[in-house]
Formats: structure tokens, sequence, C-alpha cells
């Protein structure tokens, strides 16, 4: 193989020693070696030194000062050039197939050597980050408890100095299986699902993890719903894939899975995804009972605390120093009732005439809506929380309640005035209307609210 190769490669040099041998074999100085397509190597002797031309010599074709020869060494020389890339890959064949039948004899232990050094590779990975980062050991029990103390994101801390990552604690039990995580824009919501996940995962593929403490139980299934996107191929929407991974987790979680989950229900109307979250909820709780984080901007969540037992609300903290959020991402108990999302903006570099008509419509929107509350609430009726901040109150099924019906519960003794009114709300259809067609519809309402109570005996 080694000789075919140098016939390919080195052609030149080869051609080179035959022109000095045949010139040293002649005493023709000016003799050369040529090639062309016709006749392929050939050696070219000038007429003057025609006479000195050897009788193994084989004439091939005239010149007007010269002629071309051949020699059966020459040609023998040609054919070895000429087929030395077909032959190269004759052999190259013959020895790897020869290599192969060898290795083949021998495949189980190549096979177990594989399997020992990717065991060695992956341990030493896992004890090499474990004693760089500071992990600590898990302990991994068959229960349904998760409590994890000072809990770190695996690769933030490559990316910042340890101590600028705040730590946060989680505890999950049988009485307290579902979060229902609220909390700014920006606040590290998704940043907490992550390391949740990323903890359970590590643990149960036997590595240490980023805690100062960990007490982890074995999990059947990890599902995570984090992220938006669309399916072009499938012709499926944002909102389309959000509800299909739901349906998956819904009909594959069982009591031993942990769910993490964030923002279900963004990608349809407000009333749409208020809804399906909460059912969803409800669901996990009751039917599957698993453990859920549930990270959400939909801040009627909360009410759940209220209406289910295991749920409990908790907030990533953030700080108002006068104009300014500050994000402590510091995990503590309670509910948000702020998204942020302006100051957010501001962070972002929108305009500054764009933030400040923000907060102008925001504060037109919210005034009208404290105003209808503060007179219903005058009236007798129980304000709607879709009339603050917070949003509409949700109902659980067979729940008491003097809620102005929304969603369709009876409410009791409705006033006929009130109902109208109520029926003209919903009537409404804010997606498909402009910022300002709301705030003239809105306008509209309150004029007619204080008609009807101006015309009230």
């Amino acid at each position: 193989l080694d000789e075919l190769r140098a016939l390919r490669d080195g052609g030149k040099d080869a051609i080179a020693t035959i022109q000095s041998q045949e010139r040293a074999r002649t005493g023709i100085s000016s003799l050369k070696v040529g090639f062309n397509r016709v006749f392929g190597y050939y050696l070219e002797i000038s007429n003057a030194n025609k006479h000195l031309v050897p009788d193994d010599y084989q004439r091939r074709q005239t010149l007007t000062g010269a002629e071309r020869y051949v020699t059966p060494a020459l040609k023998s020389y040609e054919e070895k050039v000429l087929t030395a890339a077909e032959r190269i890959e004759t052999r190259e064949r013959e020895l790897f197939e020869a290599l192969r039948r060898e290795a083949g004899v021998a495949i189980a232990r190549w096979q177990a050597v594989a399997r020992r050094v990717a065991t060695l590779d992956v341990l030493g990975s896992f004890a090499e980050v474990a004693e760089r980062e500071q992990y600590v050991r898990p302990d991994v029990h068959d229960d349904f408890e998760m409590e994890i103390v000072a809990r770190h994101h695996p690769f933030h801390h490559r990316m910042m100095a340890r101590e600028k990552f705040i730590p946060n604690d989680l505890t999950l039990t049988n009485d307290a299986r579902l979060i229902v995580l609220t909390g700014p824009n920006m606040a590290g919501k998704s940043t907490i699902l992550r390391q949740i996940g990323l903890i359970q995962l590590l643990a149960q593929v036997g590595a240490y993890v980023p805690a100062r403490k960990a007490r982890l139980p074995i999990v059947d299934r990890l599902f995570t719903r984090v992220g938006a996107s669309d399916n072009l191929v499938r012709g499926q929407s944002t909102f389309m894939v959000e509800m299909s991974e739901t349906s998956a987790i819904l009909h594959t979680a069982t009591a031993r899975s942990l769910v993490l989950l964030d923002e279900i229900g963004r990608g349809t109307s407000t009333y749409d995804g208020v809804s399906i979250a909460w059912s969803v909820s409800e669901h996990l709780h009751d039917a599957i009972g698993c453990k859920t984080v549930f990270a959400t901007h939909y801040h009627e969540l909360t009410q759940l605390a209220n209406e289910l037992p295991a749920v409990r609300n908790f907030t990533v903290a953030v700080r108002e120093v006068g104009d300014q959020v500050l994000f402590l991402h510091r995990l503590i108990p309670g509910g948000a009732d702020r998204s942020y999302g302006i100051e957010v903006g501001r962070l972002a570099g929108l305009p500054q005439v764009v933030i400040a008509r923000a907060k102008e419509v925001l504060a037109l929107l919210e005034g009208e809506g404290e105003q209808m509350a503060a007179r219903l609430t005058a009236e007798g009726h129980a304000a709607p929380r879709s009339a603050t901040r917070r949003g509409p109150r949700m109902v659980r099924p067979g729940v008491p309640t003097a809620q102005l019906g929304f969603f369709g519960e009876a409410a009791p003794a409705p006033d006929p005035a009130m109902s109208a009114l109520a029926d003209a709300v919903t009537a409404l259809e804010p997606d498909n209307m402009t910022p300002m067609q709301a705030l003239t519809a809105i306008a509209a309402l309150k004029r007619e609210l204080g008609e009807r109570t101006a015309a009230k005996p």
C-alpha cells in the first residue's frame, strides 16, 4: 500500500530519477522525459543525438528537430502509475476487511471496554463537578416528600460569581404538594422551575446536586411545560402546542410524578387562559395528586390556596425604590398582585413616550375598575376582581358565593338592572378591541351604571 501511494503521490520524483538514469546510460545530456495523452510517457532526443540512441529505444513520433521514443521499462512504470489509484482502493479494502475480521472475533471485549470507559467518564465528570462546585450528596428515598435547601442552578455558576446567585429553599409534601408561583417578569420564576427539574434529574442519574441539603423522592416521570413555540410543520399554533403538551401531562402523570408548569393558558384570551389554568391545577391536585410547581402571571390562581387544601402560594420578592424595581430573586410565601410589565419594558429600552403613555392607560383602566368595584360594593354586591388589578374571582363547584356571575355562577337574588349590566360586560370581546374601543366601552358602561343607580328608588 505504501508503494502504491508513493507511485500516486511521488510521480515527479520518479520521472526525474528515470531521466537522470537514461542520460547517464546514453550519454545524451539533453534527453528528457515527457508525457502526453496519446503516447503516455516518452523519451525525447534531439536529431543531433540520434546516433547515440540505444537499440532498445522504440520510436513513437518524429518531430521537426527531435524524435520521441519509449522503452519497456518506461511503459512498465507508466502502467504502475496509471493504475495506482485503483490498486490503492483495492488494497485498502483488503487490509480493512482483515482488520474488521480480527476485531470481530473480539467484539465482546471491545464492547465491555467501551462500557467501562463510558462509565468511568460519566462518574469522573460527576465527581469533578461535585468537588469543584461544592455539590452535596442527595438523600434519595421512596416516599413522597421533597426538600431542597439553598438550591442553586447548575449552569449559572459557570456564568456568574457564586455570591451573586440567590439560593432558595423548596419543600413539597403530601399536604402541600402544589405550589402556585407568582411574581413579576424578570424575577426568576422560570429559573426556579429549571432548578427544581435539573436537581431532580441529577439525583436520579446518580450525581450530587447543587444545594446545601437535598432530600428527594424517586419520581416515575419528570414533566416540564416551559417556553413557547409553534410547530410550522404540523400547522400548530403556540397555544395548540402548549395545550397538546399539557394534555400529555394530564393523561400520563401519576401521583409519583413531578410536574413543572410555566404560564399555562397564556396563548389565548385572559378569561379562557385563567379558566384552563384553574382547571388544570384542580385536576393535578384532585385527580392525580402529584408534586407540582405552577409558575403563572394569572394572579387569580392564588385563590386556589383558599379552595384546595394542598395548594400553597409562593412569590418571588421585589422591592420598589422610587420608580425603580429591584428583583431580589428570593422565594417567599404569599402571592403577587403585579407583574411590573411596564417596568420591564423600560428596562428593555422601550421609548420613554411609550412607557409614559402605558402608565396613563394603566392608571385609567385601574381607576375605572376601582370605581365600578366601589359602586357594586355600595349596592350590596360582591365586587368582581376583574374590576381591580387582580382579575376575576374563581369559584369551586358547590361553594356558595355572592360573586357577580362573570363565569356563569348563579348569584343570589340577582338585581335585574345589574344582570343587564353584567350581560353587557359579558358581550364585550376585549381580544378583538383596540385600546380606544375598550376605553370607550368602559366609559359607556360607567354612564349606564350611573343612570341605573340614579334611577333606583
